[in-house]
């Protein structure tokens, strides 16, 4: 394989396709960790909001609302 030319040779070749392949697999886990941190900004947000609307509810003298869904939150 030739290219801007100078020859590559089998060795050559194997390291840019581990090389291509290693900054696929790191974009890959990367997009998974900001993926992750994105969803769990947005649960804290969440899980705050209904707290505050808990202790609102509470300040005011009445009980808060229960939900008949089950248990709530990430672990079940």
């Amino acid at each position: 394989m030739t290219l801007f030319g100078r020859t590559f040779g089998p060795e050559e070749i194997f390291s840019l396709i581990f090389l291509l392949t290693a900054l696929v697999l790191w974009l890959m886990a990367w997009r998974g960790e900001r993926s992750w941190t994105h969803w769990f900004q947005r649960w804290e947000s969440e899980r705050k909001a209904r707290r505050d609307a808990e202790l609102s509810m509470e300040q005011d003298g009445q009980a808060p609302p229960r939900s008949s869904d089950g248990p709530r939150g990430p672990w079940g």
